[in-house]
């Protein structure tokens, strides 16, 4: 049992920033798991007065205020800093302006000062941005982007934005000490390993040296003792947020922290163990790497955030010889910049799409000076731009006012490179999802993203008066795809034949489960969603530019051949008959795969193998989830063949999360949330950090990385179309659902005629915030 921290929705995986504000942080399972689809419950700066209420309800706006649905902010609206999707909101998108923006379907915009004229959808959009971009893979090896800014360019304040400001991004970014979410430090920069190495924080030091430690080099007897009763101290309330989770979900008793620890995957505590006991337990299990400890198995806070002085703890210590700059970012002028890659690394692009927050704000300008390798700030020390967490500045559309209450107070910037906002006030509150669409029909709100499903829909008719369509007279609805897909996930280790999981025999043993499960698929998702989502049948998002499409060459339908490769439907085969195929389809699949078979049903497994196997889904315990009815009809199905599919349908999402993230689970029901840029290394890689399928394949491996050495779009799309059919031929997963996000929208506050055309995951409202107005 485990509960999964929020993560940044819009975090497009390899960009920092995208588009924020959409209905992506709903639950979903990511390419970082989403959670499950289960409805549920400066002049910038210097405005700090607490609002003594919230007037943001209709009748108390008289100053052009429109007020905004979030999920919930954890006030760290920094640039640099921020981890959950709300806080990025803030922090970046409407208070700040990336070096580079994305278009509809993801692709970067390399012309931004003149602007690029693409179509999409029949329509030509034009889209422009802060510089232009030269892209040059030369004969050596190397790659040389070349970054152009705009010369018109000034923060909210007032101060032009120049080169230096995006130098200064950069290295902080980069440097040694950081410990934010984006891992800009992880590309092949010339130069960049050397300035990283021969450092590490005191954090780090300290804890690799033990609390027994009596080297007292780096630091003194009495830094060292403050420093470990602090941790214990953070350690404690960390484990006790754990504890109190556990109580709530009834997993143990006030005190029983062993219990605790079981529920939470942490076994062998003893009876009568303490929070600062299962606190180490954690720790152990993790050899005391205490960031992605902290990080995976947080039940509310980060364990940085309840140390008391931990700011004094993250800074660099040097512990051998390192570069004092970055060889592969050259300045050229005022508004000019040199990156040179080592290699060719086709995600790299995407980074470009950073925040290009202010030196003079979040760094010290007397401690900037290129020429001298100094860059705004002490190399190993982010203090000063700690210090800024709470409170942003930067070139974006927002001017950041105040936070109180749950509720962030925006204003439009007059000095925004794209024209000032027409709303003057933005608002963005923190609601439940139950009171969502209740908000927007009293007045409280104005744009809201609920999780859209049939039941959904049939609550905004019922606002609406009976009216169904999706613009109605209170709320209108519109949709967009989901930035990521449903799927089933089967693991090769726990699901096989003997002791190989890529023998024919395994291969065989889960294409039978996956043959019949997808046959179930159209049905279960319509009832669901009804027509806002579509069966897929590839392992990708129908959003990505990689994905198959119906009218390409090799294209079908997820599991639907026989052992012998004989396509088992064709266009006309009615759902009934589709079943019967399926059933018999599967039991051939059994049959290949060794299990014994007499009378049409099975009557023995092979060795290493089961007549029975459970899925895990999160339904809520009711039953509540876009797959269940897939897995209940498949399992009734099942029966019939003398095979046990037990569908476990779990309260608790975190549950479900440790169970399949831990290796336990035999088959489970999540989502994955697209990347801007198809890589599928982390997932399907014998190297990915969250490959739980287990598969390990060396010539998909192989496609994997031969993608990430080009560029060339129809080239990558072809290995990734390999890479998939090797994934489906594994039979570890089955493609589900593309369902819909939606913005619901007050009909009568807001001018829903001024929300962009042809809204994408990549491009929406936000992406033209300022031509959003309202009545």
């Amino acid at each position: 049992m485990k509960k999964s921290k929020k993560l940044l929705a819009l975090l497009l995986g390899l960009a920092l920033c995208g588009s924020m504000l959409t209905a992506c942080q709903k639950n979903d399972g990511g390419n970082k798991p989403a959670e499950n689809d289960t409805k549920s419950e400066s002049d910038a700066n210097t405005d700090t007065d607490k609002k003594e209420e919230d007037d943001s309800s209709a009748e108390g706006r008289t100053d052009g205020t429109m007020v905004v649905s979030v999920t919930g902010f954890e006030n760290k609206f920094s640039p640099f800093f921020a981890q959950n999707a709300d806080d990025m909101t803030v922090g970046a998108d409407m208070t700040q302006l990336m070096l580079m923006y994305l278009d509809r379907v993801a692709n970067p915009v390399l012309n931004g000062i003149e602007g690029e004229t693409r179509e999409y959808n029949g329509t030509e959009y034009t889209y422009t941005g802060p510089s232009n971009i030269t892209v040059t893979e030369n004969e050596d090896g190397t790659v040389t982007y070349e970054v152009k800014m705009r010369d018109d360019l000034v923060f909210s304040d007032g101060t032009p934005v120049d080169i230096d400001d995006a130098i200064f991004s950069l290295y902080v970014y980069m440097d040694p000490s950081y410990d934010g979410s984006t891992t800009m430090y992880s590309l092949p920069i010339k130069g960049l390993e050397a300035y990283r190495s021969g450092m590490e924080t005191l954090f780090n030091l300290m804890v690799k040296a033990g609390r027994d430690n009596t080297d007292f080099t780096n630091w003194d007897e009495a830094t060292q003792t403050a420093f470990w009763e602090s941790l214990d101290k953070a350690g404690a309330a960390f484990a006790q947020e754990i504890v109190d989770y556990c109580v709530a979900a009834g997993e143990c008793a006030e005190g029983e922290v062993a219990k605790a620890g079981a529920a939470w995957g942490v076994e062998g505590l003893a009876d009568g163990a303490t929070t600062a006991d299962l606190f180490n337990a954690l720790c152990e299990k993790y050899e005391w790497d205490i960031p992605t400890m902290s990080e995976t198995e947080t039940a509310g806070s980060s364990l940085f955030d309840l140390m008391e002085g931990y700011e004094n703890y993250a800074v660099g210590v040097e512990t051998g010889e390192s570069a004092d700059y970055i060889e592969g970012i050259e300045r050229i002028d005022d508004y000019s910049m040199k990156v040179t890659a080592t290699e060719l690394d086709a995600t790299m692009i995407y980074q470009f799409n950073y925040p290009v927050a202010p030196l003079h704000y979040y760094g010290d300008e007397a401690q900037y000076d290129y020429e001298n390798h100094k860059f705004g700030f002490p190399k190993g020390d982010l203090s000063i731009i700690r210090d800024k967490t709470t409170t942003p500045v930067g070139a974006g559309p927002y001017v950041f006012k105040d936070s109180a209450d749950g509720v962030v107070y925006l204003e439009a910037n007059p000095k925004y490179y794209k024209g000032e906002p027409k709303v003057k006030n933005l608002n963005l509150k923190e609601t439940k999802e139950a009171d969502m669409l209740n908000g927007l029909s009293t007045g409280d709100l104005d744009i809201a993203t609920p999780s859209y499903s049939t039941e959904t829909a049939n609550q905004i008719a019922e606002l609406n008066g009976g009216d169904d369509s999706f613009e109605g007279s209170v709320i209108t609805t519109k949709l967009i795809d989901y930035r990521g897909y449903g799927y089933v996930g089967i693991s090769a280790d726990n699901v096989k034949v003997g002791n190989d999981p890529a023998s024919d025999a395994s291969k065989n043993l889960r294409k039978a489960i996956a043959t019949l499960i997808a046959a179930y698929r159209d049905e279960g998702i319509d009832s669901y969603y009804g027509d806002t989502a579509t069966v897929i049948n590839y392992p990708i998002s129908n959003t990505s530019w990689a994905a198959p499409q119906v009218t390409d060459d090799g294209y079908t339908v997820a599991y639907s051949v026989d052992p012998e490769g004989n396509s088992i439907y064709t266009a006309d085969t009615k759902a009934e008959e589709k079943y019967a195929v399926a059933k018999e389809t599967a039991l051939k699949f059994f049959e290949a795969a060794g299990y014994t078979v007499a009378d049409g049903k099975l009557t023995a497994a092979p060795e290493g193998a089961k007549l029975e196997y459970t899925v895990d889904v999160g339904g809520n315990g009711q039953g509540d989830h876009p797959t269940f009815l897939v897995l209940k009809n498949a399992a009734d199905a099942f029966a019939e063949l003398g095979f046990t599919l037990t569908v476990n349908d779990i309260s608790n999402p975190a549950d479900l999360y440790a169970a399949y993230q831990s290796g336990v689970s035999e088959l489970w029901c999540a989502a994955w949330q697209a990347s801007s840029d198809p890589d599928m290394f982390q997932l399907y890689h014998s190297e990915g950090t969250t490959n739980y399928y287990k598969v390990n394949d060396e010539e998909l491996d192989t496609l994997i990385m031969d993608a990430r050495q080009s560029t060339e779009q129809s080239y990558r799309k072809g290995l990734y179309k390999a890479a998939m059919e090797i994934i489906m031929d594994w039979g570890v997963e089955i493609p589900i659902y593309q369902r819909s996000d939606a913005y619901a929208v007050s009909t009568e506050r807001v001018d829903t005629s001024s929300f962009p055309s042809d809204m994408t995951p990549y491009w929406n409202w936000v992406n033209e915030i300022e031509n959003i107005s309202i009545k």
